[in-house]
């Protein structure tokens, strides 16, 4: 970018403009800042608000040059080497003094050491970094991630894998075996004993993930009008990760409009919103989250006027969503991302934001916007031609009635002969559109037992002819999956028409 347009950019994550030599600290805190995350410029001589060129006077600006680097030798550490360039605009001068990303991370105030004096760059300010993220910078340096990183203190034996087992034998063909795991580095050799890593406890649905990754979820929501004031829907979705970002990506289908457009003498169904590009937002959130900050999970909320997503963990610094059509690539979990993609969960690496600015053109009545939002990126998906006055629409809610009066209930009734709730039978419907293992209608509906779920939701949607199963002949094949009927999808076609 020319100079005459980076002058002109609003503060950020890389950018900072002061009318004069700031303070000591504050400049030290800038430099460090930007070496520990992405790189940045400051702007000496332009004056933020209101942006104006002040200038630095023509005897200044060569001592001004031998103090900012005197300055930043003597109070960073480890050694950063700026790049400093004089620039003259309708004849006033400025210095941009160019701090690139370090590799010898992290870096911090040698007054104050690297506990109290490493500083991140949050937004356009300069934030303290606790201990979890000066653990990060140490593991960048070091060039491993968290996910890859050895649970000393919870034994294999206590880890049940069992339903990602079930879930990579159906997706892969092969059998999650000792080696198959060492290969993919969900387990180590550690002194002659094979501990898991934090990517396996990830992968499990035992109690041993509820205790070390507690935030290890999605928060779904679904509110009334275009603030969180009100819910009409929320679901947790905690399983094993593998699972997760589809069981939010149903949620997300059942609460969002699908209408039908006439093409030619076709008519063509469409989502509301550009739904490949969310489950690709969504699968990144899972894959690229920051899993080592505790006390922050991911979340999906719906309003009317847009759908919004929140992933803990800043954008990787190599990563600029302002160039989404470029293929890039960068990953933060070294061990998740690959069994994902070995699973067939994302596609070829730096595939994924092209994936999502393809389908948005596509759709011209939605913006896409994306923020830093302290440690938490996020995505939007807002509708352009959005109207206040406008009437929130539940999926499915009418087609509940039109299904009622077709099979002779009243939808008081439903309960009565299902045993469920028309809210509980909508999310069956929206999964079993195409075949589905039962395991993953349980992440849908968030329940663990099997025998439960049976009862309560499958064996009732069985026998009224809602679902069948893709081999009848042997109910309890492993390979058993379940689908709609005749009846089951013309109901799901009703939801759909008042959708």
């Amino acid at each position: 970018m020319k100079i005459t347009e980076l002058i002109h950019q609003p503060e950020g994550r890389r950018i900072e403009f002061k009318e004069s030599l700031p303070t000591v600290s504050d400049l030290a805190k800038t430099i460090v800042a930007f070496a520990n995350d992405a790189g940045g410029e400051l702007f000496i001589g332009i004056k933020n608000e209101p942006r104006e060129i002040t200038g630095i006077a023509e005897d200044d600006v060569m001592a001004l040059e031998e103090q900012i680097s005197n300055l930043i030798h003597g109070h960073c550490y480890p050694v950063i080497i700026p790049e400093l360039s004089f620039h003259g605009i309708e004849g006033k001068r400025f210095i941009k003094v160019q701090i690139y990303r370090g590799s010898n991370l992290p870096y911090y105030l040698k007054s104050k050491g690297k506990l109290a004096g490493t500083y991140i760059r949050v937004g356009s300010s300069n934030r303290p970094a606790d201990a979890e993220i000066i653990a990060a910078l140490e593991r960048q340096r070091r060039n491993i991630s968290f996910d890859s990183e050895l649970v000393h203190d919870k034994p294999l034996a206590d880890i049940s894998l069992e339903p990602f087992q079930e879930f990579f034998k159906e997706k892969t063909g092969e059998a999650l075996t000792d080696a198959t795991l060492r290969k993919l580095e969900l387990v180590k050799d550690f002194q002659g004993s094979l501990l898991p890593t934090n990517a396996y406890v990830l992968f499990s649905d035992c109690q041993v993930k509820q205790e070390l990754f507690p935030y290890a979820k999605i928060e779904c929501a679904r509110f009334k009008g275009s603030s969180s004031h009100e819910f009409l829907d929320q679901k947790t979705v905690d399983g094993n990760i593998a699972v997760q970002a589809e069981a939010a990506y149903n949620f997300v289908l059942r609460h969002i409009n699908r209408g039908a457009t006439v093409k030619g003498v076709y008519t063509e169904s469409r989502w509301e919103y550009p739904v490949v590009a969310i489950r690709e937002a969504l699968r990144n959130a899972v894959v690229h989250r920051d899993y080592s900050l505790a006390g922050k999970d991911i979340k999906v909320a719906i309003y009317d006027d847009m759908l919004e997503i929140t992933s803990p963990g800043k954008l990787l610094p190599s990563i600029d969503f302002n160039e989404m059509d470029a293929r890039q690539s960068d990953i933060r979990n070294k061990v998740i991302a690959p069994v994902f993609k070995k699973l067939g969960i994302i596609d070829q690496w730096g595939n994924g934001l092209k994936l999502i600015a393809d389908e948005l053109k596509a759709y011209p009545e939605i913006e896409f916007k994306w923020f830093e939002r302290g440690l938490q990126f996020q995505v939007q998906f807002l509708k352009k031609n959005y109207k206040p006055d406008g009437v929130a629409v539940i999926a499915g809610e009418s087609a509940g009635e039109q299904y009622c009066a077709k099979s002779g209930l009243s939808l008081d009734q439903v309960g009565t002969k299902l045993g469920l709730s028309w809210e509980q039978v909508r999310p069956m419907l929206f999964a079993c559109e195409k075949p589905v293992m039962i395991r993953e209608l349980m992440t849908v509906m968030g329940l663990k037992n099997r025998s439960k779920f049976r009862e309560k939701y499958l064996t009732p949607l069985l026998q009224e002819d809602i679902l069948a199963m893709t081999i009848p002949a042997k109910p309890t094949s492993s390979r058993q999956q379940y689908c709609l009927t005749e009846k089951g999808k013309l109901l799901l076609a009703d939801i759909r028409k008042t959708s």
